[in-house]
């Protein structure tokens, strides 16, 4: 896993964003915590991380950004069925071949760390300060 996570190519502050929306559809407040944590550290706007859990409704977000945020949606969320052609679209009008592939794994690797955060029953952590 940590192997899986270091190969991955994928601008930074976007990435987090797709964590910590993912970790939301999956409720793992493990990873919300520590992803949350790590975007403020690296400068990410507060105002943006309040709005992940509603970012259909929220302005704060780019239209790339918007499209990951919709793929991550979909590729979670996979058994309400499968990626429709729409959202892979979208996707892929915002990112190269290349980029979409980095991001489908970004998005495949926090899944799996969100499963094992919730199976071992890992706590949040508390805000270092």
């Amino acid at each position: 896993m940590l192997e899986l996570d270091a190969a991955i190519s994928l601008d930074p502050a976007l990435r987090e964003l797709v964590k910590i929306r993912a970790s939301i559809l999956n409720g793992c407040a493990y990873c919300i915590q520590l992803h949350t944590q790590e975007a403020l550290a690296a400068s990410e706007a507060p105002h943006r991380l309040f709005a992940v859990a509603a970012w259909e409704e929220s302005p704060f977000f780019t239209k790339r950004e918007r499209a990951a945020l919709r793929f991550t949606d979909a590729v979670t969320s996979l058994a309400d069925g499968h990626v429709s052609d729409a959202v892979y679209d979208e996707a892929s009008t915002h990112f190269a071949e290349d980029e979409l592939a980095q991001l489908l794994f970004a998005i495949v690797a926090i899944n799996a760390w969100n499963r094992l955060a919730i199976s071992t029953r890992k706590p949040p952590q508390a805000p270092r300060q």
